[in-house]
């Protein structure tokens, strides 16, 4: 039974993070970019510009054009993923719809490309988060990155430069370019929402004096290490390396422990995007 009340509670949250993307997503659409024939990129920024040719609502185009790509969700990456994508794309459709009279905050264009961006960012960068999509051409990408030598990254980034580019024919090119710096910061913000704000560290320290670094990052950090088994090319003996994951405020702190006990050390220090302790149920994505 409590198993069963955790699970609905989890679906319970995932749906609500998804609708707080979506209705975030829409206002940002409707109060800055819509009004001022600002496109997004993907499947949104063809339903604006389809829009505007076709006096369809923006948020019945949505709806449509997603749909054919919940099949593909579901084929390419899971059910849940395609389950949370529908959800997600039914909401923001809803509440384009719902905010569509109202009219935008402000006529300044860049005005408008940067916090619509800003808040288009926060929005999808929050579905992501939570497992769900809004943009049908990540699936195409997925696929073309079987049958390409480009990466999903680089196939995105063609087709929505190819989406930004058609605003310049449809509106004009200075709303085209508007239209880039709105992409391009929306891009940050969804980056900064899936990685958080609390940026982890992994370090790798190579070192003879292993015991003595391992005591002290334990002892000064509170940090747990691991120990991976590894010899020295240079003496032939064994030397363990030092595998820790530390904030990015620890970092200066880690680099004096581990130069104080050991000047000849080694160690690279790399980001980490996702950091889980499974068996405490906790899960932090930075």
């Amino acid at each position: 039974m409590p198993a069963k009340k955790l699970t609905k509670w989890k679906i319970f949250r995932k749906a609500l993070m998804l609708s707080i993307g979506s209705i975030t997503t829409a206002a940002g659409l409707e109060f800055f970019l819509i009004p001022n024939h600002i496109v997004d990129g993907g499947v949104v920024g063809i339903s604006i510009m389809l829009s505007y040719l076709t006096d369809w609502p923006v948020g019945i185009l949505i709806f449509v054009l997603n749909a054919p790509f919940w099949y593909l969700g579901y084929r390419q990456i899971g059910k849940t993923f395609a389950i949370s994508t529908i959800l997600s794309t039914i909401s923001l459709s809803f509440w384009v719809s719902v905010f569509h009279p109202i009219p935008g905050l402000t006529n300044d264009l860049f005005l408008s490309a940067v916090f619509g961006g800003i808040i288009i960012g926060a929005g999808v960068g929050l579905i992501i988060r939570t497992g769900g999509s809004v943009d049908g051409t990540e699936m195409v990408a997925i696929i073309l990155d079987r049958k390409s030598g480009f990466s999903v990254g680089e196939i995105i980034m063609f087709i929505n430069l190819f989406i930004l580019s058609c605003a310049g024919f449809i509106f004009s090119w200075d709303k085209a370019l508007y239209s880039m710096v709105a992409y391009f910061v929306a891009v940050k913000v969804i980056d900064l929402v899936i990685r958080g704000f609390d940026e982890s560290k992994g370090v790798i320290i190579v070192s003879e004096c292993y015991r003595e670094i391992t005591d002290e990052i334990t002892h000064r950090l509170g940090r747990g290490v691991t120990l991976l088994k590894g010899e020295s090319g240079r003496t032939g003996k064994d030397c363990p390396t030092i595998y820790v994951v530390v904030t990015r405020l620890e970092v200066s702190k880690l680099k004096n422990i581990v130069m104080d006990i050991d000047e000849q050390a080694f160690f690279t220090i790399n980001e980490v995007q996702e950091v889980m302790y499974a068996n405490m149920h906790k899960k932090a994505i930075h």
